[in-house]
């Protein structure tokens, strides 16, 4: 069973940035399309950000132009840089792979724990 381990989150001010890292096993990565989820407080888990096997990359509109999505050339790891955050960009953040190519697509496999990501000066 793959697992994903996601890292990286914290507290940071209103307009910083953060980096968050997704492990999963060997190879796992680069395999599958992938993607970036966030749940905040009270609210439904939400994809962001996804990035296909061959490496194109696409953003929900309440990130793009500020978050990335990429990989490294193992395949073993996913990261979202994040930029500009604000303070609604607070949530739990979650990687997988979704089960389809909506926008609205679950995990396919069994959740981590997520990184906690809190904006707040």
């Amino acid at each position: 069973q793959v697992q994903l381990v996601e890292s990286g989150g914290g507290l940071v001010q209103p307009g910083g940035s953060l980096r968050l890292s997704c492990a999963a096993s060997v190879g796992f990565i680069r395999l599958y399309d992938m993607g970036w989820y966030r749940q905040a407080p009270g609210k439904q888990r939400e994809l962001v950000a996804r990035i296909t096997i061959g490496g194109s990359t696409d953003y929900a509109d309440s990130v793009k132009g500020r978050f990335t999505i990429s990989k490294n050339n193992a395949g073993n790891t996913m990261y979202l840089q994040m930029n500009s955050l604000k303070p609604e960009d607070a949530a739990v953040y979650y990687c997988n792979r979704p089960t389809s190519s909506r926008w609205s697509a679950g995990g396919s496999l069994p959740w981590g724990q997520g990184t906690q990501v809190t904006v707040s000066a």
